[in-house]
């Protein structure tokens, strides 16, 4: 026997439809829910939910498994059926972590969890502590980014479906690798998404880039917060996920006394107590606010972490002079506006934005370091681009390097997208596989215009409908420890485990970072406590002071020579120096 509930506060009638027949169910409760318990449905029952006098069968809402794809039925999952082996698991805290970010498609030639799994020895080798994965819940089509995703309780069945996650998650706490998701909560994608024939998800009363809305504070949005509160819990309940990163929060419409973030981060915590792990949330926002991961009892959301844009642009447009004064990069471009990153996080933190035309973010005082992820790639940043292209392929080894020494000696928790590490020859473009012609050409135009703001030229935008790609974008790992390639994952392994090793690189406090520059010389030196980073980004070699006479420790390429207080840098290039006593932690 199995109960089947749905909610359908608006609906007259609801039955649920498995095979050809037809079983009534009662409701509504005063909260809107609908239950039917059916004797000979069980795990791997096939089911649909009929609505009023709608011919059409719809998924559930919340079904854990969709085998036929966003337009087909659910079917029934048992969650108690999978043998876990990680039952004394306790994940690595996120403020000495290494992310990784991945997209399992792409990650592998067959693009599945038991694939990726085949690569996390090589993960844990190179120092990774957690990995992030870009959406994996049920999307429309064969491929894609995972953020038009429909079916926001079930696993992506391309991608090996309920089961295929478990094994991946268990497998990645078995070699001491903690797992954080990606999830969509800001909107629904526009293909297959039934979520409206049941109850008020979204609403007209806002619009975002998407449309409508989600409903976190009209008519029928406690039962709204529920559904994304609940799919939050499940993922770290019955998946064993040890975090979250939530898309593009400043999107979420809510002036509820209790704010949906709030709400989920007391929720979360409540959740880890029980589980007796620690569990995380990270966000994605760009409202520049300090809010977001203050504590609830300071006034803030509770977010453990947030992306850190400011500190990409900053970073970015210093190495490539080209994209300044383009979109967003229009007000980034200078070493001033690095360095702010690297001792305040936020640039705009309530100056004024010419991107914005007006006043942007507050500043952060008192917080962590660890509060906020660095990064020079992530998903965005290279699949956003007009034909995916990586750092390396933009500004060349060199300058590669000097990026990566300071996104993972910055104060930040450091964020690594895949193929990053060694060089990737392969790009990661935008790919999608709607099944509504109008929809692949919206979506194909809506980019051009898009890009027009960078000035990046629409006819060489691929098609993201197209197979090839999808197929370009996957990692070639034969190339790994090939010349550069090679060169630049032995670069970040040396990078990586200073950062694990080293005090003065754990260190989250803001107020020991100490940075100074020459804007006309484009050089710059960050000192943490007992480690200093120098880099050279000048046309010319640049000759810098070494107060402290700090020894070499890591020398991005030929050519750099250190005195006892000189040290001569070639142009792009970069120096890490010690004087504190580095002892190897256990990984």
């Amino acid at each position: 026997m199995h109960e089947f509930n749905v909610w359908a506060p608006g609906a007259a009638k609801m039955a649920v439809k498995i095979g050809d027949a037809l079983h009534p169910m009662t409701g509504p409760d005063h909260a809107g829910w609908w239950k039917a318990a059916v004797e000979e449905a069980g795990s791997g029952t096939d089911y649909a939910f009929l609505l009023d006098d709608d011919p059409k069968p719809y998924s559930d809402p919340r079904g854990l498994w969709q085998p036929h794809g966003v337009h087909g039925p659910s079917r029934v999952y048992d969650h108690k059926s999978f043998d876990w082996s990680d039952i004394h698991w306790q994940g690595p805290p996120l403020s000495g972590a290494v992310i990784y970010e991945l997209h399992i498609g792409t990650f592998t030639t067959a693009g599945t969890f038991d694939a990726a799994i085949e690569r996390l020895g090589y993960l844990f080798e190179l120092g990774i502590t957690h990995i992030e994965l870009m959406p994996i819940v049920e999307f429309p089509g064969k491929h894609g980014w995972g953020y038009d995703g429909v079916a926001l309780f079930a696993v992506n069945d391309l991608y090996g479906g309920p089961d295929g996650l478990k094994r991946f998650v268990d497998a990645c706490h078995t070699r001491g690798l903690a797992v954080l998701i990606d999830v969509v909560y800001n909107h629904f994608g526009p293909v297959g998404n039934y979520t409206t024939k049941f109850g008020p998800y979204l609403t007209s009363r806002h619009c975002t880039p998407w449309g409508d809305a989600v409903n976190f504070e009209d008519v029928g949005s406690d039962q709204v917060r529920r559904f994304f509160c609940d799919n939050a819990l499940m993922w770290m309940r019955d998946y064993h996920v040890d975090g979250l990163r939530l898309d593009a929060v400043h999107e979420f419409i809510d002036r509820s006394a209790i704010h949906f973030m709030e709400q989920l981060s007391i929720e979360v915590e409540i959740l880890s107590s029980m589980l007796e792990r620690r569990l995380v949330l990270i966000a994605e926002s760009d409202l520049n606010d300090p809010r977001m991961v203050k504590p609830r009892e300071a006034g803030g959301y509770g977010m453990d972490a947030q992306w850190s844009d400011d500190f990409h642009h900053a970073l970015f447009t210093v190495l490539h002079k080209e994209d300044e004064g383009r979109g967003y990069y229009t007000d980034f471009g200078s070493f001033e506006k690095l360095a702010k990153a690297l001792t305040s996080v936020f640039v705009y933190d309530g100056i004024y934005s010419r991107y914005r035309s007006r006043v942007h973010g507050r500043p952060v005082n008192g917080l962590s370091g660890h509060h906020f992820i660095g990064f020079i790639q992530n998903h965005d940043q290279v699949g956003n681009r007009a034909i995916g292209d990586r750092l390396e392929h933009i500004v060349g080894m060199n300058r590669a390097r000097v990026a990566s020494a300071i996104a993972l000696t910055a104060p930040f928790v450091p964020m690594i997208f895949q193929g990053e590490e060694f060089a990737a020859s392969s790009p990661f473009q935008y790919f999608a596989d709607h099944d509504d012609p109008a929809m692949a050409k919206a979506v194909l135009e809506g980019r051009k215009r898009e890009f027009a703001a960078f000035g990046w030229n629409p006819a060489v935008i691929p098609d993201p409908e197209k197979t090839e790609t999808f197929e370009r974008s996957k990692l070639n790992w034969d190339e790994i420890h090939e010349g550069g390639h090679g060169e630049m994952l032995e670069w970040f392994r040396q990078l990586i485990r200073l950062r694990r090793d080293s005090p003065s690189l754990n260190d989250g406090d803001m107020g020991h970072v100490k940075v100074r520059f020459d804007e006309s010389k484009r050089w710059l030196i960050m000192d943490r406590s007992q480690i200093r980073v120098m880099c050279n980004l000048g046309e010319a070699p640049a000759e810098l002071e070494n107060p402290g006479q700090y020894p070499l420790l890591l020398a991005s390429r030929d050519g750099i020579e250190v005195t006892e207080e000189k040290v001569l840098l070639p142009p792009d290039s970069v120096a890490i120096l010690s004087c504190e006593k580095i002892e190897k932690q256990g990984h």
